[in-house]
């Protein structure tokens, strides 16, 4: 698939504090990639520098070419920048991570993060799939060297509890995504979202920097302890943001 990438420029604000002893510099660059004639994608970069320190601040959205624009415009007029022209952290990040496959079959995917505000979002694409139902998870450790995916360890289960659906009042590890669906193609997509994950936080409960996305060959049942029966790691990536 050909993907056309403009950028469309860069935007620079400097600014002084009000005592006009700290110098303030910010700089917003976009970038937009037309995956199709329906569909654009806009990386925005946003770069603070104060007292010689750098901070990027990364934001992506797709949607329409004229979603995009708008959301573009609607960014750089208050996101980025408050009305004094200083750096607003957004308190957001994104990570993509691909999963190679595993145990000698096909399956890749691409999972990608966005934290915003306290809520964690899963995007994911599959392909190289059996056709049916297949479980994905959180697991320990963000080693994907071995060939049958088990060097990432068990499921991601810091509050040690069984395993279940996802909001079982039974409990659930907070590694227990769930399934989803793979057409005759052998393609799938997930999408989940939650606040008690976080992306490189200090909370131990919450952070899924440095573990591992893992698929499994066949379906959670949901029951089975303490991975839900689903079969063999056929795919795996490390969550290193």
């Amino acid at each position: 698939m050909k993907i056309n990438k403009i950028i469309i420029g860069i935007l620079l604000i400097s600014s002084c504090s009000q005592n006009n002893s700290v110098n303030k510099k910010v700089e917003l660059n976009i970038e937009i990639e037309k995956i199709n004639d329906t569909l654009s994608k806009a990386t925005l970069i946003n770069l603070t520098e104060q007292d010689g320190k750098e901070i990027n601040t990364i934001r992506i959205i797709e949607g329409t070419p004229g979603d995009v624009k708008a959301q573009i415009e609607e960014i750089k007029n208050t996101s980025f920048l408050n009305q004094n022209n200083s750096y607003k952290n957004l308190n957001s990040k994104t990570i993509e991570i691909l999963l190679e496959p595993k145990n000698g079959s096909l399956a890749k995917g691409t999972v990608r993060f966005d934290e915003d505000n306290g809520l964690v979002k899963l995007n994911a694409i599959f392909s190289g799939l059996n056709e049916g139902i297949h479980a994905i998870h959180i697991h320990e450790k963000a080693d994907c060297s071995s060939d049958d995916a088990k060097s990432s360890g068990g499921h991601w289960n810091p509050t040690f509890q069984s395993h279940g659906k996802w909001g079982d009042v039974n409990g659930f590890h907070l590694g227990d995504i769930g399934n989803f669906a793979v057409n005759s193609s052998g393609d799938g997509y997930m999408v989940f979202e939650t606040d008690l994950w976080c992306l490189s936080c200090d909370d131990l409960n919450k952070n899924i920097s440095g573990k591992a996305i893992i698929v499994h060959q066949g379906e959670d049942d949901l029951v089975s302890q303490p991975s839900g029966a689903a079969g063999s790691r056929i795919s795996c990536g490390g969550i290193i943001y």
